[in-house]
């Protein structure tokens, strides 16, 4: 058919031959061709010119599987649909999947054996009627047994946050510290979804991201450390085809999220795991009521997976940093690497506790010390060095330019600014053209606090071309993200 679904197998019969067999839309086909055969997912065309009668029409992940080509004879049987499909139907009732049917569901959402529809009611399930403990450590379990698993020299740290605060880049300032100290910490982030940077997007502003598992491996044992896309090393496959049945409806359950976290880090058998829960409007723990309840449950899991694990709860009200894009976030970075004057205190002092807090974990440093420990290694700089180091081993890549079309957003009044909409500021940076484009996004003037003149500048906004800027300067009509009183 010259169309890729990206995942799921399709083949499509003429109405007419699905009426004689009945068959209908989203039964499962058996099409085998000599030796191989492939289950698909049966669309109908009423079109004679799309498929005409006598032949099925195969989409380009199902001729790949099967090896065929133009006017190859196939045979077609009728199979019937997944186990997994009754195990879905249980939990839509509120009854409780032991690890088998967990086991069973993950395995045909990774090898892409489930209708779009089919996981949607699952993704649905988990959040309507949630999921008990014992569900999240099955569906952890699950996801890392359908996954590759590393395992790396030493003694593995991992750190995650669970986003919604633009400009949080603490990992590409922990990660070198840690190695730096003698840890390994091979961290595998996502590229963004909703917002205007991940860690890999950020990191490719420096180094390639896209590494094979071989690869990856011997960087970390040269290293100790790398910052790679996830993605690249298929660690819990299901969970990315997960999230994105979840995004189109901007649902998070709340057993995904910690299945999908800890099975990360469970898949490279990291062994103490530090969790930031950043607190504040439109982030995962709008209130501290909401952040503890997920402390607890993110402790729990870990205890069942005989995982060391260590949740914090940050201030998730404004953006961490200066920047909100990939390039303009990489400059934070390496403004604190190089320990300079100008570089965000925020930024700065969120990576030296979170670092201070992972080297406690490993039982070498007595409580306080760690940070210590962190800040000795970042100001005498071997931190840079061990950046440098690893962005070497990964594939040095020349820096992008930051976007030559750009605006600088004035305050209309004098005062202190009093607030700051995350949200806004990520959907103004996304809009610029970030993260695809590395050199948009935003560089903030102000913070929280501080004390603004009217005609003082709040933000500039970046772009590649003049149309992102002009985009951007839409959503400015009608309010610009910051309150000042």
């Amino acid at each position: 058919m010259d169309i890729a679904t990206g995942g799921p197998m399709v083949a499509i019969l003429n109405q007419k031959d699905a009426k004689k067999l009945d068959l209908h839309s989203a039964d499962r086909l058996l099409v085998q061709d000599r030796k191989k055969d492939v289950v698909c997912i049966l669309d109908i065309s009423e079109s004679r010119k799309a498929v005409p009668e006598g032949k099925i029409g195969l989409f380009e992940e199902v001729l790949d599987a099967l090896g065929v080509k133009q006017g190859h004879e196939v045979t077609i049987k009728l199979t019937g649909k997944p186990e997994s499909v009754a195990h879905i139907r249980k939990k839509l009732y509120g009854q409780p999947l032991t690890y088998t049917e967990l086991l069973h569901i993950t395995d045909d959402i990774t090898h892409d054996r489930l209708s779009d529809i089919e996981k949607t009611y699952f993704v649905a399930a988990s959040f309507t009627r949630g999921m008990s403990i014992d569900e999240i450590v099955h569906l952890t379990k699950a996801m890392v047994e359908t996954g590759k698993q590393l395992q790396f020299p030493g003694i593995t740290l991992d750190k995650h946050s669970i986003g919604g605060v633009p400009g949080n880049r603490t990992t590409m300032v922990v990660v070198p510290i840690i190695a730096a100290a003698g840890f390994t910490m091979p961290k595998t982030s996502s590229r963004a979804i909703t917002s205007p940077a991940g860690t890999a997007d950020t990191m490719e502003c420096l180094a390639t991201v896209e590494l094979s598992e071989k690869k990856i491996k011997s960087i970390v044992s040269r290293t100790g450390g790398c910052m790679v896309h996830g993605g690249s090393m298929a660690l819990a496959p299901a969970d990315d085809k997960i999230i994105e049945v979840e995004h189109p409806l901007s649902i998070d359950a709340e057993g995904q999220l910690l299945a999908s976290v800890m099975a990360k880090k469970y898949s490279i058998r990291a062994k103490h795991v530090l969790i930031d829960i950043p607190m504040g409007k439109n982030t995962k723990a709008a209130t501290r009521k909401e952040a503890l309840h997920l402390k607890k449950m993110f402790e729990i899991v870990g205890r069942k997976l005989h995982m060391n694990v260590k949740v914090i709860i940050t201030d998730g009200s404004q953006p961490i940093g200066y920047g909100v894009g990939p390039l303009l976030e990489t400059q934070d970075v390496l403004s604190i690497l190089n320990n300079d004057p100008a570089a965000p205190r925020d930024l700065r002092e969120k990576s030296l506790m979170m670092a201070g807090l992972l080297l406690e974990m490993t039982g070498t440093y007595k409580k306080g010390m760690g940070k210590k420990k962190a800040q000795q290694l970042l100001e005498s700089g071997k931190a840079l060095r061990k950046m440098h180091e690893i962005i070497n081993a990964q594939g040095r890549r020349e820096m992008p330019t930051l976007g030559k079309y750009m605006y600088t957003l004035r305050s209309r009044s004098s005062g202190k600014v009093s607030g700051i909409d995350n949200a806004f500021i990520a959907k103004v940076a996304r809009v610029a053209g970030a993260p695809e484009d590395k050199g948009s996004g935003l560089l903030l003037n102000k913070k929280v606090g501080e004390s603004v003149q009217r005609g003082e500048e709040l933000y500039t906004i970046y772009a590649e071309s003049q149309f992102n800027l002009d985009q951007a300067l839409e959503f400015l009509k009608k309010k610009n993200g910051y309150v000042v009183r």
